[in-house]
């Protein structure tokens, strides 16, 4: 079982402010207001998803002997105009940095989305997920 810890930090300058405390105790600061200090909260599922499949991808392609480089992940989602604005679409564009086989690197996005990434299987039964991929060598 894992566990985490958000506590209420107050309002600073008018802006909510939260602290979240990951299993491992790192603190991870939230805030809910624009101009606030802080990660939005609905911006952590796209990149828990992000970061999730990430971890599993360089996992993988390092264990193939893969010359990877370089890693980015751009993000960008949609969310339902009206309360409580729910998620339709995520879709991760990876940038893929060394001399890595494209085939490689799109057999190891589908393995985490489809059997390793703990976040992905949250979110797929109700969000569209999509991936696209360069490489540059």
């Amino acid at each position: 079982m894992s566990e985490q810890v958000v506590t209420w930090l107050g309002d600073d300058a008018g802006h909510l402010q939260f602290e979240g405390l990951t299993s491992y105790g790192d603190p991870v600061l939230i805030g809910g207001d624009a101009g606030g200090r802080g990660a939005k909260p609905s911006d952590l599922l796209p990149v828990s998803l992000a970061a999730c499949i990430a971890y599993d991808v360089v996992t993988i392609l390092k264990k193939q002997r893969q010359d990877l480089r370089g890693l980015r992940i751009a993000i960008s989602s949609d969310q339902d105009p009206d309360p409580p604005w729910t998620f339709r679409r995520i879709t991760l564009r990876f940038q893929i940095e060394g001399v890595v086989d494209e085939r490689k690197a799109r057999k190891a996005i589908e393995l985490s989305e489809t059997k390793y990434c703990a976040v992905s299987a949250a979110v797929r039964p109700t969000v569209e997920v999509r991936t696209e991929i360069e490489v540059e060598r």
